[in-house]
């Protein structure tokens, strides 16, 4: 077995992802991390299945190109379309998903209603039905597409009048149509989970599943040893990501630019 330090890799079409990659510091502090967002081709939400499994893909086989030994993918929706077909290309690396919290939510509603705020292609998918029918009988789910909501965190208007503007307009509906547990199914809206609980109310409970997914990842990957430094990657503007990292992170960061069009996938 070789002596180089285990590499965990968590990618995302953009910025959300990075609620995965704060918890796996946190529980991980020793471990060899790579941040990847393909900026290039944000959002992934309102594409076609197939474009989305073709970036997952060469997003993969780059990280694994470049010496990581597990992945995350801190996307809802490319785990949505493409976990599983990533799990048969890669089949010697771990690759953990995310998944709406739609068991949890349903063992805790009082009202019997719950409701998931997602991305277009989230919602749509079959991932998010399979859930609900298998964790959710005998309780209503409301599925909420919420289109915009990933572009003005991208922008760094997480505490901007529109921002508020947006989620009240999401979430109002659903708290009057008695959903009294929401869930965050896409990593994105961690960044406003502060507004959406205001938005919400204190009777309403949300259930954000990063911390959950990488605990998981933590336990598959293991900690490795020695490295414990962040590699952040973009396939959009690395000047922009630095930014952006700033903002969300409240420290600045190396960034640097990676080119995926001529990766070719297995």
């Amino acid at each position: 077995m070789s002596d180089r330090p285990r590499r965990i890799a968590v990618f995302d079409s953009g910025l959300g992802g990075l609620s995965v990659l704060l918890h796996l510091r946190r529980l991980l502090p020793h471990a060899g991390l790579v941040y990847l967002a393909d900026q290039a081709r944000a959002p992934y939400g309102d594409r076609a299945e197939s474009e989305v499994l073709t970036y997952s893909a060469q997003v993969v086989a780059h990280l694994t190109a470049g010496g990581c030994d597990a992945v995350v993918v801190a996307c809802n929706t490319a785990s949505s379309v493409a976990l599983e077909p990533l799990r048969a290309m890669f089949p010697t690396t771990p690759i953990i998903g995310m998944e709406p919290a739609v068991k949890p939510a349903a063992a805790s509603t009082a009202s019997g209603v719950i409701a998931v705020l997602a991305t277009t292609r989230t919602v749509e998918g079959e991932r998010l039905a399979r859930l609900i029918a298998a964790y959710a009988e005998g309780v209503t789910v409301i599925t909420q597409a919420c289109p915009g909501l990933v572009e003005l965190v991208e922008d760094g208007l997480v505490d901007a009048p529109e921002t508020r503007t947006a989620v009240r307009q999401y979430i109002q509906p659903l708290v009057e149509r008695g959903a009294d547990t929401l869930v965050l199914g896409c990593t994105h809206y961690s960044f406003l989970e502060a507004i959406i609980r205001e938005e919400a109310g204190e009777h309403v409970t949300v259930i954000d599943p990063a911390e959950a997914v990488a605990r998981r990842a933590a336990t598959i990957a293991g900690a490795g040893a020695g490295e414990a430094m962040v590699r952040f990657e973009t396939t959009g503007d690395p000047v922009r990501l630095r930014r952006q990292l700033t903002e969300l992170l409240g420290t600045a960061h190396p960034t640097f630019g990676v080119d995926l069009m001529g990766v070719a996938a297995p």
